[in-house]
């Protein structure tokens, strides 16, 4: 065979194994989306968010002694081993943002499902998306109500909604009036007026008059307000007992400035969302102390369940901080999907899908105080998940109820502001 001829055969044997490879190479790889505000207004609880998620990648990809699904293997034993990769889209906090996001991961990045996305008004939009390119959408942490009750075949939900929330802060409140004796009658409801906040606003209407609460107040507002010196100065006028207050961070940021600028200090301030961010104790500091708070996870929730302060401490190791609420619920997500792929064995949409229809993760392999995640198969909601009221004290959050899981007493009432 001449020199010439020879060069060209193992030329083309060459070609033949890198493409082999590389063909091999990208078969152990599993694309997954992740949608959350990395710019904008919100860009400090995406990157919290996304925090989250490359933590739970990074245990799904390598080899750890923790009780959490795909834990202790590397990558999907059951697609030999491929690993996870995320690609990232920025919603920038917008609904039309979050919907192109979408749109791009799965037509160009060739995602096999995308999570996210923090705002029900963009997880609304971007699962629309999704939907209509037939791809699941695993929703991390958006609580609207109605994102599982449009009739979705793709989308699923791990986390709360506020239906549960709501109805948790007026049963705290009736547990409040036993253990202490004290007189609660009225409430003033406070909340952003976008897809989340304005479905918070309906259910805790709902649920104040099944409790028997009088609403004095209910104020809806622009999110993102740079003066809100009027809806608290009718919040002083009203005189409630308890405030309801719906936010993300600028807003419960400005709103705990404003509150003790005019004085204003009913007996209980019950938050939600924006009172939860890391970066909203280091902005406002001790007048975030006795806020209660709406949650699903507590670092103190490691008393009863230590897998909480094993994950704690890798993340604290790779990122130099507690792992926060909204990193957790984000944490989560990859674990359902990275699951329901392995046990389908395949990353194909519809047996994707029907894998995540009989997903049972048990309550020992995940962080959040549930017995569990299993989804309703007409909803897709999580049927175990349930919430959990966080109490800012001394700067720090602490699970204060239901009362037989809490690790500190509920300061209540408010103190003021002096104090």
């Amino acid at each position: 065979m001449g020199t010439k001829r020879l060069f060209a055969v193992y030329l083309g044997l060459a070609l033949l194994l890198c493409l082999v490879g590389s063909s091999s190479a990208q078969q152990r790889v599993v694309k997954i989306g992740a949608i959350y505000p990395l710019t904008g207004n919100l860009a400090t609880t995406g990157l919290d968010c996304k925090r989250g998620v490359e933590m739970a990648v990074e245990i799904i990809n390598g080899k750890y002694d923790l009780s959490l699904p795909l834990a202790k293997t590397e990558g999907l034993p059951d697609l030999g081993g491929a690993k996870i990769e995320v690609i990232f889209g920025d919603s920038k906090g917008d609904p039309r943002n979050g919907m192109a996001e979408a749109e791009r991961l799965v037509t160009q990045e060739k995602v096999v499902a995308v999570i996210g996305a923090y705002q029900s008004a963009v997880t609304k939009t971007a699962s629309q998306a999704t939907e209509r390119l037939k791809i699941p959408f695993v929703n991390s942490d958006s609580t609207s109500p109605t994102l599982t009750e449009r009739g979705f075949k793709y989308f699923f939900r791990p986390e709360c909604t506020d239906t549960i929330f709501a109805r948790n802060q007026f049963e705290f409140l009736q547990d409040i009036k036993k253990k202490t004796g004290m007189k609660l009658e009225s409430v003033a409801l406070l909340y952003e007026n976008t897809e989340w906040g304005a479905n918070v606003g309906k259910e805790e209407q709902k649920y104040a008059k099944e409790f028997q609460y009088k609403i004095l107040e209910d104020i809806p507002y622009s999110q993102n307000a740079t003066d809100v010196s009027s809806e608290v100065g009718k919040l002083i006028k009203a005189k409630p007992d308890v405030l309801l207050h719906a936010s993300y961070i600028t807003d419960a940021i400005l709103y705990t400035k404003t509150f003790k600028e005019l004085g204003f200090a009913p007996k209980g301030l019950l938050t939600m969302a924006g009172y939860l961010e890391p970066d909203y104790l280091k902005t406002v500091k001790a007048d975030g102390n006795y806020m209660v708070v709406r949650s699903t996870f507590a670092l103190d929730l490691a008393k009863r369940k230590p897998l909480v302060a094993q994950v704690n401490d890798l993340f604290k190791k790779k990122f130099g901080m507690d792992m926060s609420g909204n990193a957790a619920r984000s944490f989560t997500a990859p674990f359902v999907v990275a699951e329901a792929i392995n046990r389908a064995k395949s990353t194909d949409p519809e047996p994707l899908t029907k894998a995540l229809t009989e997903t049972n993760i048990p309550g020992d392999q995940i962080i959040n105080p549930w017995k569990g995640i299993k989804f309703d198969p007409k909803t897709h909601q999580n049927i175990y998940a349930t919430g959990i009221l966080v109490q800012t004290q001394n700067e720090q959050y602490f699970t204060v109820w239901p009362f037989d899981m809490a690790s500190k007493d509920v300061i209540w009432p408010f103190p003021g502001w002096k104090k």
